[in-house]
């Protein structure tokens, strides 16, 4: 069976996972996170593609991010990806490829899941048991967005502004909402949809983006369509 097209639209907010092929590392230096955060600062601008939030992990990375085009995403993604397996395979020696295949992507109902998306994001070390707190781990957006410091690859969502009247309040107001945590529920929601490619959101969100593609935009219910009896 075809795969289905990867579902994207412009203007509406996406998580993004690339996974390192048999979940090897795709970062072994302070060098490597860099130059990915370099390429991600350059392509983004280039194609189009706004980042909100992001973490690089030593074996894949996420991204939280708005498309203005139909084609952006892939085409930051694809300029990435490339340029950076060159860079890695040189500096390692090595041939062949890095990633586990394309690219994770899902479609999220902005006002009911992306500031959940954002702190799921900057939890990942977290939960991976590498560091304490979300602040203890250098390789994610949550610096920015507590006022530790200033990430030049991120534009804060519209959402995150409305978390407070000044800097220091809406600091306060996402650190706050790190430190609770993504309930269970809302993390294997995030997690499923975006490696099956499903759009999360409610049901009216769903049905409104069906209207504006033509790919099936939520999984469809298994068995054939019920028949309706003739009177």
């Amino acid at each position: 069976m075809a795969r289905l097209p990867r579902l994207t639209l412009p203007g509406f907010a996406h998580h993004i996972i690339q996974r390192g092929n048999n979940r090897q590392p795709i970062f072994l230096a302070t060098a490597d996170y860099q130059m990915m955060l370099d390429l991600l600062e350059e392509n983004s601008s280039k194609f189009e593609v706004v980042i909100h939030a992001y973490v690089l992990m030593g074996n894949h990375f996420h991204l939280l991010a708005t498309p203005q085009t139909a084609d952006g995403l892939a085409q930051m993604m694809q300029a990435v990806g490339r340029r950076y397996v060159r860079y890695f395979n040189d500096r390692q020696g090595r041939s062949g490829t890095l990633w586990e295949g394309r690219f994770k992507s899902t479609l999220i109902q902005t006002d009911r899941y992306l500031l959940a998306c954002m702190a799921y994001i900057d939890l990942n070390p977290v939960r991976a048991g590498m560091v304490a707190q979300a602040g203890d781990y250098p390789w994610s957006s949550f610096a920015h967005f507590v006022g530790r410091r200033t990430d030049r690859l991120i534009t804060p969502h519209p959402l995150f502004w409305e978390l407070g009247n000044t800097p220091f309040a809406r600091e306060a107001a996402y650190a706050q909402l790190v430190q609770a945590g993504v309930n269970s529920v809302e993390q294997s929601a995030l997690t499923d949809a975006t490696l099956r490619g499903w759009a999360l959101g409610e049901p009216e969100f769903v049905a409104d983006l069906q209207k504006r593609t033509q790919r099936r935009a939520s999984k469809a219910l298994a068995g054939r369509p019920t028949k309706v009896a003739k009177p």
